[in-house]
């Protein structure tokens, strides 16, 4: 990549970042209940590997 970034590359980069982190903890409290324990990577929007999946960004 280049060492330098365009900002209209880095929004787009920053907008694929923030859809790919986990969802907060309280999240699986409020779907499940207490007692299930469900991991919270599960409730993200879209999920995505750098070595998958490429962004086209």
């Amino acid at each position: 990549m280049a060492r330098y970034k365009s900002s209209g590359k880095k929004t787009r980069l920053g907008k694929k970042l923030a859809q790919t982190r986990w969802a907060p903890f309280w999240t699986v409290l409020k779907i499940y209940g207490k007692g299930r324990r469900v991991h919270p990577g599960r409730h993200t929007a879209i999920k995505r590997s750098w070595r998958r999946t490429k962004t086209k960004a």
